[in-house]
């Protein structure tokens, strides 16, 4: 009963958390948004001491239920190893393992010394939150945009409108290389050993395998109704049953309850602490079951399952966006300073506290968020205008954010909030290289922050006009650059600030 109560919830948060990263119209996000704040790393560097405390007890009193119930990497990864298991031959494939426990606290020093040094690279491979986002954003993410164009054909034929189509593309070579990796490393092991990955690699796996050691509710093993057939050991995904001591590694279970489902003379328990290493006074030759126990069993599990949904009752206001019109896609300018969303605050505090998930560039409804290729940031989002601007009314970004690289920000902050500032590039501008006259960069900007001043270059008899920029005005939007005509590059593109400042 434990196990299939586990089983629903966490197939129901690993849905809905999927979900949050396909969902291109930010319909869900309104709804389940907080899920991606109860992930342990985004909470660590959102200081969200609430979510903290919360997974703290919640460990303290059930042990790892994190790893099996909230953590999509992990959830995923017994989705892999279920379906192994399900190969024929391959049932009890697994047998207990000695804990590498140099590589596992090896990890998690690693991870707090460059959570500390601000070495962002290492923070975003290692967290499992943002490992899964990344695969996701890669691999189910463009299936899920390419069956939703497929949907807009087929209601365009029949007049109707229900679906639009959305642009399906990498948006970078380096978050995608890291996934494929990550992909692989993860389904290997996951396929082959159950939860390796998590008992060797995880820094948020070794701190709750910490705590999990002084819980309350515990997996007890009864050592005079143990007849020492081995299934138990042969059904822990965690390999952290040694039969022949009949002793559990509380540090590495993650409260799966396979062994409990599995062993076939109740010598497995799920109980408070004070029973752990006395016996247990053998039951009745009828095997009646304690019904009060079954009840608490299920009373505890229902309330977890309640704190996971009660995010819901507080909906937010859904939001919906349209998509934009395809154009000729345009080079990538040399930034010196690469453009952070509105609401990142500064290159900086994107830089510390960004796990490079890929919510943000999943959710963009723009198309101008894609992952960094350089080494000090990278796979963390930047903005780059060849296929939209970032629209004034749109703050998508700033709402999804778990861990705080990018706070909240209003429509009408955003407004007034300068995150860069445009620069225009006299040889690439059509009126000095065609003799035309554009007005596309002083139409479009939402600032006026551009204004039209003639011409007076030699040999110009037209009396053309040609682009002047107030920076104390231009709030770096982009959209001088994404609707400037010259090719391949802009004649006027966007400089990143270090720091966001109000006009």
């Amino acid at each position: 009963m434990l196990r299939k109560i586990r089983i629903i919830i966490a197939a129901v948060v690993l849905v809905l958390t999927t979900l949050l990263f396909l969902d291109f119209t930010g319909t869900i996000h309104g709804w389940f948004g907080w899920l991606t704040k109860m992930q342990l790393i985004p909470a660590i560097l959102a200081t969200n001491t609430v979510v903290i405390i919360t997974l703290t007890v919640l460990t303290l009193l059930f042990g790892r239920i994190y790893c099996s119930v909230i953590c999509p990497l992990g959830i995923f990864q017994d989705g892999i190893s279920n379906i192994s298991g399900q190969r024929k031959g391959k049932k009890n494939r697994f047998r207990y393992s000695p804990a590498k426990s140099w590589l596992r606290y090896g990890m998690t020093v690693l991870f707090i010394a460059a959570l500390i040094a601000g070495v962002s690279v290492i923070v975003a491979i290692l967290d499992p939150y943002a490992a899964y986002g990344r695969m996701a954003s890669n691999f189910f993410s463009p299936l899920y945009r390419w069956g939703n164009n497929l949907l807009a054909i087929i209601a365009e034929k029949v007049d109707s409108y229900a679906f639009y189509s959305t642009d399906v593309r990498i948006k970078g070579w380096s978050a995608f290389g890291v996934a494929v990796v990550t992909l692989f490393a993860v389904g290997i092991l996951a396929w082959r050993n159950g939860r390796t990955y998590c008992n060797t690699l995880c820094p948020a796996g070794t701190l709750f395998g910490f705590l999990s050691k002084f819980s309350l509710f515990r997996l007890i093993l009864n050592e005079e109704k143990c007849t020492q057939c081995n299934v138990c050991e042969r059904n822990c995904k965690a390999s952290c049953i040694n039969i022949k001591t009949v002793k559990i590694d509380r540090s590495r279970c993650v409260a799966c309850f396979n062994c409990i489902d599995n062993c076939k003379s109740g010598a497995i328990k799920y109980a408070p602490a004070k029973l752990y290493g006395k016996k247990i006074t053998p039951e009745p030759v009828q095997n009646t079951k304690n019904k009060t126990d079954d009840f608490s069993r299920r009373n505890m599990l229902a309330s977890l399952g309640t704190m996971l949904v009660a995010g819901t009752i507080k909906a937010q206001q859904l939001h919906v966006d349209g998509g934009l019109a395809e154009i000729e896609n345009k080079k990538i300018p040399d930034r010196k300073t690469p453009i952070v969303p509105p609401g990142a605050l500064s290159i900086q505090n994107m830089k510390s506290k960004c796990t490079a998930c890929q919510l943000c560039v999943s959710v963009c409804p723009n198309n101008i968020l894609r992952p960094s290729d350089k080494l000090s940031t990278l796979m963390q989002p930047e903005m780059s205008f060849e296929h939209g601007f970032c629209r004034p009314e749109c703050v998508e970004c700033s709402l999804v954010c778990p861990t705080g690289a990018i706070r909240p920000v209003t429509t009408a902050d955003k407004s007034a909030l300068s995150i860069g500032w445009a620069v225009w590039i006299k040889e690439n501008c059509v009126v000095n290289r065609d003799e035309v006259q554009c007005k596309a960069c002083e139409n479009h900007c939402p600032t006026g922050a551009i204004t039209l001043l003639d011409n007076n270059s030699a040999g110009n008899s037209n009396s053309l006009k040609i682009p002047a920029i107030d920076k104390e005005r231009c709030i770096g939007c982009g959209a001088c650059e994404y609707h400037c005509p010259a090719r391949p590059f802009s004649a006027i593109y966007v400089e990143g600030h270090l720091r966001h400042h109000s006009i």
